[in-house]
C-alpha cells in the first residue's frame, strides 16, 4: 500500500448547502466515503474529476425530496475518501473495483445510475456489470476512451494537467463552468486536497485515458461500450451545450445511438462541462421527469 493521506475532518466544515452526513466504509485499509441521503429506489452519482460529492449537491434535495435514496461515492484518492499518495497507485481498475466494493455493501436494487466525466467510464463499467441491480442510466458530459480518437479540448485538459501536478482544483472548476463561482463554494471542490501529496489521485486521472487500443484501459472500455449497445433499459443522455472536452451534439448523440433504450438527447443550455454545477436543478427536474415515465 501506498501512503496515503486522510483530509482533516475540520477542512469540510461549513461548505455552502453541504451538510450531508459522511458515511465510511473500510476496504483494503482505506477509509471510503459515500453520502446516503433519502429513501427508496436508489440513484447513485458518479462523479468525475477533479470533483467529488460536492459536485451533486445541488440535484441530492429534488430527487430526495421525489422520494429517491440518493447515494454519492468518492472515489479514492477524492473528497472524503483516503488518498494513496503515489500516483502510479491509481488505474482504472483500481478505481471500479473500490467504488465496488463500496456499493456492494448497500446491496442497492432498483438503481437509477448517473455519470458525468470520469464517472461514465467508471460508473458504466459498474452498471453492466451489475446489471441485475440497474434500472437506468443518466450520462451527462462523458464518454468511454477505447484507445482512438479524443476531442482536442481534452488533449489541452491532459496536457495541462501534466505540465501542473499540483493541480489548482478551483481554477479547473471555475474554467469548467459558465456560473461565477464565489469564494466558499471554491473552497468547497478544493477542500480534499490542501497540500500538493493529497491531489495524486486529481493530478494521475487525465493520464489515465488511453490515447491508443493497446493502452491500459482501452480494452475495457470497448467492453462497456458493447454491452451498453445491447442496453435495453431506459438511458437519459443529457450534455450540456458549452462543454469543448465533449462537445454538444455530437458527444451526446454518439451515446443515443450506440444506447438501444437511450431517447433522444436533451440539450441542458447554458452549462459547461459541469453541468451539475451550473444547472444542477434543472438536470434533477430533468432525472425526476424521467423517473416518472
Amino acid at each position: 500500500m501506498a501512503d496515503v493521506f486522510r483530509t482533516p475532518d475540520e477542512g469540510f466544515d461549513d461548505l455552502p448547502d453541504y451538510a450531508f452526513e459522511p458515511r465510511y466504509v473500510d476496504v483494503d485499509g482505506l477509509r471510503l466515503h459515500y453520502v446516503d441521503e433519502g429513501s427508496g429506489d436508489p440513484v447513485v452519482c458518479f462523479h468525475g474529476e477533479p470533483s467529488w460529492a460536492f459536485l451533486y449537491r445541488k440535484m441530492l434535495p429534488p430527487l430526495v425530496a421525489a422520494g429517491r435514496r440518493v447515494v454519492c461515492p468518492d472515489y479514492a484518492g477524492f473528497g472524503r475518501s483516503d488518498k494513496p499518495t503515489d500516483r502510479r497507485w491509481y488505474t482504472y481498475d483500481r478505481h471500479v473495483e473500490l467504488v465496488s466494493r463500496v456499493l456492494v455493501t448497500l446491496d442497492l436494487r432498483q438503481a437509477t445510475v448517473v455519470v458525468q466525466d470520469w464517472g461514465g467510464p467508471i460508473g458504466l463499467r459498474w452498471a453492466v456489470e451489475h446489471a441485475e441491480r440497474v434500472a437506468r442510466l443518466v450520462i451527462m458530459n462523458t464518454g468511454l476512451f477505447p484507445g482512438r480518437r479524443v476531442s482536442e479540448g481534452f488533449m489541452r485538459w491532459r496536457s495541462f494537467a501534466e505540465r501542473n501536478p499540483d493541480l489548482p482544483v478551483g481554477f479547473v472548476i471555475q474554467s469548467a463552468t459558465t456560473t461565477e463561482l464565489g469564494d466558499d463554494v471554491l473552497r468547497g471542490y478544493e477542500a480534499p486536497f490542501p497540500t500538493p501529496e493529497s491531489k495524486a489521485g486529481a493530478a494521475q486521472f487525465p493520464l489515465l485515458v488511453p490515447l491508443a487500443e493497446d493502452q491500459a484501459g482501452a480494452a475495457q472500455m470497448r467492453a462497456v461500450s458493447e454491452e451498453l449497445s445491447r442496453w435495453e433499459k431506459p438511458a437519459l443522455v443529457a450534455f450540456s451545450d458549452n462543454d469543448p472536452v465533449f462537445p454538444y451534439p455530437q458527444a451526446g448523440q454518439a451515446l443515443c445511438e450506440l444506447i438501444p433504450g437511450a431517447g433522444e438527447q436533451v440539450r441542458i443550455e447554458g452549462a459547461a462541462h459541469f453541468l451539475q454545477e451550473d444547472r444542477g436543478e434543472r438536470i434533477a427536474e430533468e432525472i425526476v421527469r424521467f423517473l416518472g415515465d
